[in-house]
């Protein structure tokens, strides 16, 4: 009877603390027909999915690696903006350059994007056949502040 009681609490305890995926998905990226979410909420941590230098029009923005590293940056704070969140909510990230030759440049600008005193933990790269022939594409993760 007690194993009982302690197999009960059990489910009860798990069944309360489980969550809900919350997929993320506005009207232009569901327009585009894309296999994937702009982002997941797991237990208020936003996964962004990577991101490009797209300008709104969906095209990527010229100008080379600093370029797309600004744009990218500029959408993750759009995006980060429009689910509560903010660039100094962000905990990780995750870069992928199609050249490791271009981390000093995508650095330097990447950088002034957060306060110098609580830089998120971050990967890097060099990988190939990124999306429109970009030449960077970051993901992170964030912390959502609880409605």
């Amino acid at each position: 009877m007690k194993n009982y009681f302690l197999l009960l609490l059990l489910v009860i305890t798990a069944w309360g603390y489980s969550q809900q995926i919350e997929y993320i998905n506005s009207t232009e990226h569901r327009a585009k027909n894309r296999p994937f979410s702009q982002a997941t909420v797991v237990n208020n941590i936003i996964y962004l999915s990577g991101q490009i230098g797209t300008l709104p029009n969906g095209e990527l923005i010229q100008g080379g690696i600093e370029a797309e590293t600004k744009q990218i940056m500029m959408n993750i704070k759009s995006l980060l903006e429009s689910m509560d969140s903010n660039l100094g909510q962000v905990f990780k990230c995750t870069c992928m350059l199609e050249d490791i030759k271009d981390w000093p440049k995508m650095s330097a600008v990447y950088a002034t994007f957060f306060d110098k005193e609580k830089l998120p933990a971050r990967s890097a790269f060099a990988g190939s056949g990124l999306a429109l022939g970009a030449k960077l594409e970051i993901e992170c993760m964030a912390v959502r502040t609880p409605n």
